[in-house]
């Protein structure tokens, strides 16, 4: 991969994280004003971890001696019912990770990005354990009973 190339594809996760990130922060604001302060917490804490990512990706856009910018990230349905957020972050993930795999590859001769989209995919692949864990809790002691405990 060209140096223009490495520079399109971080500034590519910039965006999509940045975006990512702003809809986690919402929607953990949403669940927390329900009173699920747990998944609140949750949420908020993702959107954090999300745009730490994002400035570890224009530091390595910046040491290439490209120029970040800010763009707008795709629009993303706001999620008021969780069920339905875990489903799509796991869908999100699932086609993410797949993505990410091949950039990850791709980056090899670079090691600094590389090193940065390898720790990003084992990030990506805890967040679709957690998530693919709570569908499965959902399903097994049922929907109010997982909600209690997000209280």
């Amino acid at each position: 991969m060209t140096k223009e190339q490495t520079i399109a594809r971080l500034q590519f996760y910039v965006t999509n994280l940045g975006a990512q990130s702003m809809q986690h922060r919402l929607e953990g604001k949403i669940f927390a004003s329900q009173g699920f302060s747990k998944l609140g917490d949750k949420y908020k804490e993702h959107a954090e971890e999300e745009m730490g990512w994002v400035e570890k990706m224009i530091d390595r856009i910046l040491d290439l001696g490209g120029t970040p910018s800010l763009e707008q990230g795709p629009a993303m349905p706001v999620c008021t019912n969780i069920v339905d957020l875990l489903h799509m972050d796991q869908k999100i993930s699932v086609d993410g990770i797949a993505a990410l795999r091949q950039h990850t590859v791709e980056a090899g001769d670079d090691y600094a990005t590389f090193d940065i989209f390898k720790a990003y995919l084992l990030d990506e692949e805890e967040d679709l354990n957690w998530t693919e864990q709570q569908l499965d809790l959902i399903e097994c002691i049922g929907l109010q009973n997982w909600l209690t405990k997000q209280l």
